[in-house]
């Protein structure tokens, strides 16, 4: 490999360990004191019980994180990027027939991409607490400083979104090569006082403690699948660094660290039960005690960092390829397309998480609402895999089902374990995951509506153009853009346009964006021209779901690369509806009605498209949906 390739490796390495690996990272903070101490089913300190838990947990990262993501599930990429949307594109493909089996698998994704915006409201809140807490094991004088320190650096986090993560980002990878060192060191330290511990490095101490213990053993897993959680991001943001970086920082550093830290635990129960009050901060001196609670918090802030910029990201997909409304996108840098920022994202994000830490107060009241949303995401993934499986790379369903079934019974073993703590908050990202697939569903579902409904009423575009042909309209100089949802059919906009001016603009471009299944479009085939008679041009411009739209540079592109020679400078016309909720069919009124307050809400056209205000003339339709 080539110096320059080496150090543009190393960088991407250095990259991922910052992103990638802050969720899952962070995870020992927490994850063996639940098991122990949590307030659902704890588990006696014994020798038996500590070895066995300790296997399962490192079990669990070599079969869930290691083998299914690093080895498995990376090689379902959709052109490279990952994350469960990329995985629903991927495994519908190209059917846009929504037989019975597709919808299935539509259900599936919108809803695990509801879960994931679940698992991004609690991590900032469970990780930032969780370092904070420290404080407590240092002196207790702290405790009552717990909350209002945790909310403070969450608004700090949140107020410098808008600037983007490059303010940040410079520190992510150092910070975490710090943090995954320290985690090994100290865990090292305790593991050489008991090394009898590694003895759970077989997986029989794991299973002889489930099958002594069944039903404590059972409950124990929804505390257990706490040291995996993260485990998501490795196949999310892939496409930011590619699958090598991220596959060599997991098994390089991140899972060594994390095990030994896990294993260095405990060893400090072994030889100390009391610890479990708090097992990983008590693991380190007493000197070393307040920078360890900086560096945790600092790590915890990378990982709620990742996952914000995981959920703006989410968002702009959905909404590009028509499972959310238009919302306000600002990209943070000059350089990177991938930095963006959502502002009404971010401070729905925000609020959320402040009730979150003044409702629950404390980081293992909160460990009873966190896996759910992981295992749900989870199992939810191991089907799409399935599927794409088959689709794709033309298994058959026999080898798919079996290769699939070691990781959908772990999925499912850790999804119901934690379905019994539904009582004590599991309910809340279930509910919220509920609501966000509602709006998503309701989203997509009254588009199509809206659609049907505007073909219904639509004329055909060579009807118009026969009449266009004969004389019948007045024309004058210029050249009008007018956007639709089918390049075959007459806009709106120009329908009304004619009502009301009875003119047509000596050159009129009928333009459609479509979007596909597929991150990025590239130049050469974005643009799909074809003239028409009298003076009218379809133009077809293809985008992928992480491509930023804009119109006046498609026009641009045409005239560059597509011998487009336009009339003056456009104008553009966009249609402005108004809904008024009425009982259809598939559709009830309420939810027709919700339809309608997103649709009103949902962010112009003419600012998602980068059309020059200026430019634009907006015209409105009354229609019943």
């Amino acid at each position: 490999m080539p110096v320059t390739d080496r150090r543009r490796f190393a960088t991407l390495t250095l990259a991922a360990l910052g992103i990638v690996y802050g969720d899952i990272g962070t995870s020992p903070l927490y994850s063996l004191r639940e098991v122990f101490a949590g307030a659902h089913h704890p588990v006696p300190v014994s020798p038996d019980n500590v070895i066995g838990i300790l296997s399962l947990f490192f079990w669990s990262l070599v079969m869930v994180v290691t083998v299914k993501y690093v080895a498995f599930m990376m090689r379902a990429d959709n052109r490279g990027e990952g994350g469960i949307i990329a995985l629903l594109t991927l495994a519908l493909g190209d059917r846009v027939d929504l037989n019975r089996g597709n919808r299935v698998l539509l259900i599936l994704g919108l809803f695990g991409a509801a879960l994931f915006y679940g698992d991004g409201v609690i991590t900032p809140a469970i990780s930032v607490l969780s370092a904070v807490e420290g404080l407590e094991v240092i002196t207790p004088a702290f405790a009552p400083w717990v909350v209002p320190i945790t909310l403070a650096i969450l608004l700090g986090l949140f107020l410098i979104q808008r600037h983007g993560t490059a303010i940040v980002g410079a520190l992510f990878g150092p910070v975490m090569v710090v943090w995954f060192i320290t985690l090994a060191v100290l865990g090292l330290a305790g593991i050489l006082r008991n090394p009898e511990v590694l003895a759970a490095l077989s997986p029989w101490p794991g299973l002889s403690f489930l099958h002594a213990h069944p039903g404590l053993g059972f409950f124990s897993l929804g505390a257990v699948v706490l040291c995996i959680t993260g485990a998501e991001a490795l196949y999310a943001d892939m496409g930011h660094f590619g699958a090598r970086p991220v596959q060599l920082a997991w098994l390089v550093l991140v899972l060594p660290a994390l095990v030994i830290n896990y294993f260095g635990q405990g060893a400090l129960l072994l030889s100390d039960p009391a610890s479990v009050t708090n097992p990983f901060y008590l693991l380190a001196p007493d000197w070393a005690r307040y920078p360890l609670v900086v560096l945790a918090t600092l790590a915890t802030v990378v990982a709620s960092q990742a996952v914000i910029s995981g959920a703006f990201s989410l968002t702009r997909q959905a909404m590009q390829l028509g499972y959310a409304p238009r919302m306000a996108v600002q990209h943070t840098s000059e350089h990177e397309m991938g930095q963006i920022y959502l502002p009404f994202v971010n401070w729905l994000l925000l609020l959320l998480i402040v009730l979150l830490v003044l409702a629950f107060r404390s980081s293992s009241a909160l460990a009873a609402a966190y896996g759910i949303a992981v295992t749900g995401t989870m199992l939810i993934t191991n089907v799409l895999a399935a599927v794409v499986a088959v689709r794709r790379w033309h298994w058959s369903p026999a080898r798919a089902v079996l290769g699939a079934l070691p990781f959908m019974v772990i999925d499912v073993a850790f999804f119901s374990a934690n379905l019994v703590k539904i009582p004590e908050g599991g309910w809340l990202p279930l509910a919220f995951g509920l609501l966000v697939y509602l709006l998503l569903s309701t989203w997509r579902r009254g588009r199509e509506r809206l659609r049907q409904r505007l073909q219904t009423d639509s004329l055909r575009l060579e009807h118009l153009l026969a009449d266009v042909g004969q004389g019948h309209v007045t024309r004058v100089a210029g050249t009008a853009v007018f956007l639709t949802a089918d390049p075959d059919l007459v806009p709106h906009a120009m329908l009304h346009s004619l009502k009301h001016y009875q003119v047509l603009h000596e050159q009129v471009i009928i333009l459609n964006v479509q979007v596909e299944g597929v991150p990025y479009v590239p130049a050469s085939e974005r643009l799909q021209l074809t003239p028409r008679s009298s003076g009218f041009i379809q133009l077809v411009v293809h985008y992928g779901f992480k491509d930023d739209p804009d119109i006046p540079g498609a026009i641009a592109q045409a005239e560059e690369q597509a011998g487009l020679r336009l009339a003056g400078s456009p104008s553009y016309f966009v249609g402005r509806e108004t809904l008024v909720p009425a009982v259809s069919p598939g559709m009830p009124r309420w939810r027709s009605g919700l339809f309608a307050v997103l649709f009103r809400n949902a962010g112009s056209a003419t600012a998602y498209f980068g059309i020059p205000a200026n430019r634009t003339v907006e015209l409105g339709a009354r229609i019943e949906l």
